[in-house]
């Protein structure tokens, strides 16, 4: 079995790449960074791919033997979503981005993965839902990477799309805990310093007690001496 570990960075247009293989693939299996799959020839593969990374359609990926595969994007069940003003249309995209619902935007139309629970939502909404089989190529995270294209141009430069958030997928990246990593104690820092500060005089006196008591053993007693000693 091949292994598939990195995806192409060339631009596809200023090299003549020569393409040996077709690796077709559904979005879900297209985000997945460990899979099993089969070329289309029926050769079986290993995806090896880092965290994070979408493969689209249109993307070129490089197996352990040396050959560079395509990557084609597999109809699936899709709805497709229209609506009788772009203003509607709008309101059936907010409705499901607010459910971090991935979603690809065309001219004029919507689509999104089979769902009947959202089907049912757009369709109160007063939108129309249709069922298709079609590739599936939802818009990629606003805070992906930056500078990045649209349509099958993107492809081609290799520049892969950002992580795409699901419904109820949890946003917590630690900013707490790095800011409390971060964070410098000066003066102006609200934060209770006093059970610190307690000790830090409590050893200062201890230091001063320790001190004079060691002035006292070390004073030498001379014929002028005013401790009131008896002679």
């Amino acid at each position: 079995m091949i292994e598939i570990r990195k995806k192409l960075k060339a631009s596809r247009a200023a090299y003549n790449i020569a393409v040996k293989g077709e690796l077709k693939l559904p979005f879900d299996a297209r985000q997945k960074s460990r899979l099993r799959a089969q070329l289309a020839s029926g050769e079986e593969v290993g995806l090896m791919l880092p965290r994070g990374e979408v493969l689209r359609g249109g993307d070129l990926v490089v197996a352990s033997d040396g050959r560079v595969i395509e990557v084609v994007a597999e109809p699936e069940a899709v709805l497709h979503v229209t609506c009788q003003t772009p203003e509607d249309l709008l309101r059936a995209a907010y409705h499901l981005g607010n459910r971090h619902v991935p979603v690809q935007v065309g001219e004029g139309f919507l689509r999104l993965a089979a769902d009947h629970v959202l089907e049912n939502m757009l369709t109160g909404l007063g939108a129309t839902v249709a069922s298709m089989q079609s590739p599936f190529e939802p818009e990629a995270g606003a805070y992906g990477h930056a500078g990045e294209g649209s349509g099958h141009a993107r492809h081609e430069e290799g520049s892969g799309p950002g992580k795409i958030h699901h419904y109820g997928e949890s946003h917590d990246h630690g900013h707490d805990q790095a800011h409390e990593e971060e964070h410098v104690h000066g003066p102006g820092c609200s934060h209770d310093h006093g059970q610190a500060h307690a000790s830090n005089e409590e050893h200062e006196h201890e230091h001063e007690h320790e001190h004079e008591h060691e002035h006292e053993h070390e004073h030498e007693h001379g014929p002028h001496c005013d401790h009131g000693h008896k002679h």
